[in-house]
C-alpha cells in the first residue's frame, strides 16, 4: 500500500483461469488493469537447457524452440537457455532465438566445443538440478556421464535420423521430437 499525496495505490494480482495473471491497481478512482503477464508455475527443479543449433535447428527437421520448451515443462523450470550457433547462422535465426527468450551464443569455430564448455559450467552450478542437451551427436556422451557423476539429472533431446543410441541410453530422460506432420 502506497499513499502519495492523497493517492491510494494497492497492487493486486488476480489469477485468471489460464496460465496468465492480471496485474491490477486499485486507486481512489477505482480498479484499472496495469498489465497481463504469463504466469510461471514453480515446479521445483531448475533446468539448464543447451541447444546444439546447427545439429537440431535444421529446416529439414522442423524443430521449433517452443517444442523443446514444452517437452521440458513437466520436469521443471528452465533457468538457463542457450542456443549455440556458428558464424554461418542466418541473422533471422539469431533473432528468432533471442525473441524466444534464449541466449544465442555465436562461435567462430566448432559449436561442439562451446556446447561442452557451457555444459560443464552448468554441471558445476549449484543452482541447477537438471542438465538438458538438445543434440543428436554422440560426442556429448562424456558430458552426460560427468553430469550424472556430479549428481545432476540428465535429459537428451533429439530428432531422427542420426540420434545417437549411446546418448539415448546414457541420459535419465530421452525426448525424441518428431516433425509436426508426423505427430498423431
Amino acid at each position: 500500500m502506497l499513499n502519495l499525496s492523497g493517492l491510494l495505490l494497492i497492487a493486486a494480482v488476480t489469477h485468471m483461469p489460464s496460465r496468465w495473471e492480471k496485474i491490477i491497481a486499485i486507486t481512489k478512482g477505482g480498479v484499472r488493469s496495469i498489465a497481463t503477464m504469463k504466469l510461471k508455475i514453480q515446479r521445483g527443479k531448475k533446468i539448464a537447457l543447451l541447444i546444439d543449433g546447427p545439429n537440431i535447428l535444421r529446416k529439414e527437421f522442423g524443430v521449433k524452440l517452443e517444442d523443446i520448451m514444452e517437452a521440458l515443462e513437466e520436469l521443471g523450470n528452465i533457468r538457463v537457455a542457450r542456443v549455440i550457433l556458428n558464424q554461418y547462422a542466418p541473422q533471422g535465426l539469431i533473432e528468432a532465438v533471442a525473441n524466444q527468450g534464449f541466449e544465442p551464443v555465436i562461435v567462430s569455430g566448432e559449436t561442439g566445443v562451446k556446447l561442452a564448455v557451457e555444459a560443464m559450467r552448468e554441471i558445476y552450478n549449484p543452482h541447477i538440478d537438471i542438465i538438458a542437451l538438445a543434440t543428436r551427436n554422440a560426442e556429448f556422451l562424456p558430458v552426460i556421464l560427468k553430469a550424472k557423476e556430479k549428481g545432476k539429472e540428465t535429459v537428451i533431446i533429439g530428432v531422427e535420423p542420426g540420434f545417437s543410441a549411446a546418448l539415448k541410453h546414457a541420459a535419465d530422460y530421452t525426448i525424441v521430437l518428431t516433425p509436426r506432420g508426423d505427430r498423431q
